[in-house]
């Protein structure tokens, strides 16, 4: 018996073995096993499925998503067959590079008694500087709101009743947050429960540059802040793009103080706040671009034209 009444859904693809990822991922499952009910829901091809499946079905479930969902964002598919068919009422969804412990699953588990859908705050560890370069986005957010972790907590009575949600976007985390509001759902953010996310590589690093750029489009305000970025560094002059390089360093700070993000970001994290708001403010344009000349961002061999549904036009089949 697990230690928490959780359930765990884990959807990922991997589009080859990777046999060290095989190895870390299996010492996660293995620990996680003995906290909440854990399933993986894997989309990958056959041999790769085959691998996952020796290594990771004497631990935890492990199965491929139901055939009949085929929408173009592929986790979705993963979270429509795992939330559903999960042991538990109170459901953790993660990602792959997620490594959650005992203390957040217990906060989440306690936060799903009063809430429909639950958002923690994921950190990079370790950092390098491409994660601290990310890591400024994440300060950014916390200042002025909230951040968007790869995880989430959410009632499964809630999601059956809610008739899923829409697979056809980019921004996925927040599709799914917005159709539990649409619902009636209740959101608690907590934003002083730290979850650990593993760095992406580099490689991996700059090729999500333009695909979360492409994310703002899901809340528009943002979107129209971000493309005025690079027409007022241009305008302003050189005493002001100072000025505006020091505020994001001062607001990133505020973010990383709040709910007690010391003790997990790096102190250095403030001061890539600038890099980040330039390269968004190009990423926007391109983003723009993207959405013009080529009908939507690459994903997974196709493309998707909506990064999310807006409040008042999400999907709510209930």
């Amino acid at each position: 018996m697990p230690l928490l009444p959780l359930s765990y859904v884990l959807p990922l693809r991997w589009d080859r073995v990777d046999p060290p990822g095989i190895a870390d991922l299996t010492g996660y499952l293995r620990m996680l096993r003995e906290l909440a009910d854990v399933d993986v829901i894997d989309g990958s091809p056959p041999d790769v499925f085959a691998a996952h499946h020796t290594a990771w079905a004497p631990l935890v479930g492990h199965r491929a998503p139901d055939p009949a969902f085929r929408f173009a964002n592929g986790k979705v598919n993963g979270v429509l067959t795992g939330v559903p068919a999960a042991r538990y009422d109170h459901v953790v969804i993660a990602d792959d590079d997620v490594r959650h412990t005992a203390e957040s699953l217990a906060a989440i588990d306690g936060a799903l008694r009063s809430a429909a859908v639950v958002r923690p705050q994921n950190y990079f560890a370790p950092a390098p500087w491409h994660a601290r370069w990310d890591t400024a986005r994440s300060l950014i957010n916390r200042a002025v709101g909230a951040d968007y972790p790869g995880t989430l907590g959410v009632r499964r009575d809630t999601f059956v009743a809610m008739g899923g949600y829409d697979g056809n976007v980019l921004f996925e985390n927040l599709e799914l947050i917005r159709t539990v509001r649409a619902a009636g759902g209740r959101e608690r953010r907590l934003s002083g429960v730290y979850v650990r996310r593993l760095p992406p590589s580099a490689r991996r690093f700059w090729q999500q540059r333009v695909r979360q750029a492409y994310d703002e489009f899901a809340q528009p305000a943002r979107m129209a802040a971000f493309l005025a970025v690079l027409p007022m560094m241009v305008a302003l002059p050189a005493r002001g793009r100072v000025a505006v390089a020091g505020a994001a360093v001062a607001l990133a700070e505020v973010g990383r103080r709040r709910a007690g993000g010391a003790r997990v970001f790096p102190a250095d994290a403030p001061l890539w706040a600038p890099v980040w708001l330039l390269e968004r403010g190009v990423c926007a344009w391109l983003a723009v671009g993207t959405r013009v000349l080529f009908g939507g961002v690459p994903y997974a061999g196709g493309r998707l034209a909506r990064a999310a549904s807006g409040p008042r036009t999400v999907l709510n089949p209930r």
